[in-house]
């Protein structure tokens, strides 16, 4: 698929409630286009994850080539922010008031799109399906132009110290954690899973910035805390650091990681025992697990991926921008003849029991004017050695 770079004019904001009737359309909609935002980090720590943003992308190319949404196409403008706040704030803003979108569209990073949400909200400009796990209950009616599409980092924390609580009773957690909303959130739900007894049985919990050169020290930190659990949060280089590390060291604690560092090549090079044994939560199907060669969903993604997107072999990241695309489109259709972002916004607070074909069995997205997290559900996987197999019912 071929990047694009296009230079819009500068168009005007359009202030407008959340609900009332039909507004008028979007800075961005014409008769014929749909232009929408995003950042990605395609460049930074966590580079990696930029083939979310190239995804969406590719699937929207499909979209067109079939006509669009009603009639309109879609066009993405997706800039790189490097993961760094302030290039996120420069790029939004080039987005809104230079290249006159008429929404943000699942945008990466905690620390990244909290740093736009105050600007986004007070101009009424949606910030949908923003890729990061981090909104209180009560930030939902504070921010109520922003919706998220990861589970909850609280709750997957929760998810994974459940099974652990019920995999080793007697467990001593050492937790590995980056050092911002997204780790503090994980470490939250992992504490909130405990109750009273996460004093005695978090016996180190360590943070590591994205800048850090390594992780070797805090590996080290955790064995010697005596933790026979790793619950290892880490992301990009540093969870590749921290699992190379933990091998070097021939430490066999129970192996629990967080979505997204799951990438079975990585396990089978770097961990100790190739990852056998290894635990992760996740709400999307393996493309590389042959279980699911014969699936109907898989089928439908594989024929798209082949056309536009070559690249998506071994690729889980490709899977969460594909599936946020296809929502992205389901909201669209569901707006009708307003593209107004108030109609906009209330569509993507309008989700029911939506399954779509790269989702687990048994997961759906759900949305409303209280819950801003469609995706809140999980299932357990475990490693052998090959390929992630399905080890619990839907969790969440």
């Amino acid at each position: 698929m071929k990047e694009k770079l296009l230079c819009i004019a500068i168009a005007s904001l359009w202030i407008l409630p959340l609900s009332g009737a039909l507004g008028e359309n979007a800075p961005g909609v014409t008769a014929t286009e749909i232009k929408i935002g995003q950042t990605m980090p395609y460049s930074g720590p966590v580079s990696m994850t930029g083939d979310i943003g190239r995804a969406g992308a590719a699937y929207f190319e499909m979209v067109n080539d079939q006509g669009g949404v009603n009639g309109r196409k879609i066009t993405l403008i997706s800039l790189d922010d490097g993961y760094i706040p302030a290039k996120t704030v420069e790029a939004t803003r080039k987005l809104v008031e230079q290249e006159g979108v008429a929404f943000l569209f699942n945008s990466l990073g905690g620390h990244t799109n909290n740093a736009v949400r105050p600007y986004l909200n007070a101009n009424h400009i949606p910030q949908i399906f923003a890729q990061y796990g981090s909104i209180e209950p009560e930030e939902a009616l504070k921010y109520r132009w922003t919706t998220n599409l990861q589970v909850p980092n609280d709750t997957e924390g929760r998810i994974l110290t459940q099974y652990v609580t019920t995999a080793k009773p007697n467990a001593k957690i050492g937790i590995l954690y980056q050092n911002d909303v997204l780790g503090r959130d994980l470490l939250l739900g992992v504490r909130q899973a405990l109750g009273d007894s996460a004093a005695k049985t978090i016996v180190s919990a360590v943070s590591y910035e994205t800048t850090d050169p390594s992780v070797d020290a805090q590996v080290v930190e955790l064995q010697n805390a005596g933790a026979n659990v790793f619950l290892d949060l880490a992301l990009g280089k540093a969870f590749a650091q921290s699992i190379r590390k933990a091998s070097s060291l021939g430490w066999r604690p129970l192996y629990v990681l967080f979505e997204g560092s799951d990438d079975p090549a990585l396990l089978k090079s770097a961990a100790i025992d190739h990852g056998v044994g290894f635990v992760v939560g996740a709400p999307y199907k393996d493309v590389r697990d042959p279980q699911w060669q014969g699936d109907a969903g898989m089928r439908q993604y594989v024929a798209w991926a082949e056309k536009y997107f070559p690249r998506w072999k071994d690729n889980p990241f490709a899977v969460s921008g594909y599936t946020a695309a296809e929502a992205m489109v389901v909201v669209l259709k569901q707006c009708g003849t307003d593209l107004s972002r108030a109609n906009i916004m209330r569509q993507t607070l309008n989700l029911r029991s939506v399954a779509l074909p790269m989702l687990l069995p048994g997961i759906t997205l759900n949305t409303s004017e209280t819950d801003r997290f469609p995706l809140k559900q999980m299932r357990l996987m475990r490693f052998d050695g090959t390929r992630w197999v399905i080890i619990s019912g839907v969790q969440g």
